[in-house]
């Protein structure tokens, strides 16, 4: 059955724009950590500080949180935090469904890319610690001046694999990449969406897991369609 009211959708397309953190990888507790002691660190409250990182690029979520802050105190707490995510690999781990999900589209032979907020080396690190097929195009922080939610980082992504927005299938699990994805024109799957995302009108299909997606080929396109699992 849809959920949260929204009308189920076959989702069609010619390639895939997948989000990485909470998307394919389970990295919770490693964000938590990493940003808990940051806010500790800093005397900034700990659940306001969860609450917006999520989906965004850590430069973002400093920049909000350091007003008033030089540029070069901000980069030097980025390059710790950087650091820090991308040496911290334990407990990260495919989320269901992810690995069976890329290696199929390898296998239909789709065009797929992975487009996140993290920079290059905490996302390679995190790829790797899930043992995840390679991405043939990894979009990161340092690509996209402007990250999600903006729609610089689809736009990209599309760009990279030689195609139009309107034909790239974005999976998303946050807000701002939800948003990102939807401002970028192109038709998104949500995974898990917190309660409160706006705009699930627009969105083509909410899935509580990447097991539920099915994906066929038609041709050159990617048909997308939900199927429930036990």
């Amino acid at each position: 059955m849809p959920e949260d009211g929204v009308e189920e959708r076959l989702v069609r397309g010619l390639g895939f724009l997948f989000d990485l953190d909470g998307t394919l990888i389970d990295l919770l507790p490693v964000v938590e950590l990493a940003w808990g002691n940051w806010a500790r660190r800093h005397g900034v409250p700990e659940a306001e500080v969860l609450n917006f990182i999520h989906g965004k690029q850590a430069i973002t979520s400093l920049r909000h949180f350091m007003p008033g802050q030089s540029e070069e105190t901000i980069q030097h707490e980025y390059r710790l935090l950087e650091r820090f995510e991308a040496e911290t690999i334990e407990g990260v781990s495919a989320l269901p469904g992810a690995r069976e999900l890329l290696t199929e589209l390898n296998r239909l032979q789709l065009p797929w890319a992975i487009v996140t907020s993290g920079s290059l080396p905490v996302a390679s690190a995190r790829v790797r610690a899930g043992q995840l097929p390679a991405p043939p195009v990894l979009i990161t922080a340092e690509q996209v001046p402007l990250g999600k939610t903006q729609p610089d980082p689809y736009l990209l992504g599309a760009e990279k694999l030689g195609l139009r927005p309107a034909d790239c299938i974005v999976v998303e699990d946050a807000i701002a990449g939800i948003q990102s994805g939807l401002a970028a024109g192109c038709p998104v799957i949500a995974v898990n969406p917190p309660p409160d995302t706006p705009q699930k009108d627009a969105v083509g299909m909410i899935v509580a897991s990447l097991q539920q997606l099915r994906v066929t080929r038609e041709g050159d396109f990617a048909l997308v369609s939900r199927r429930e699992v036990a």
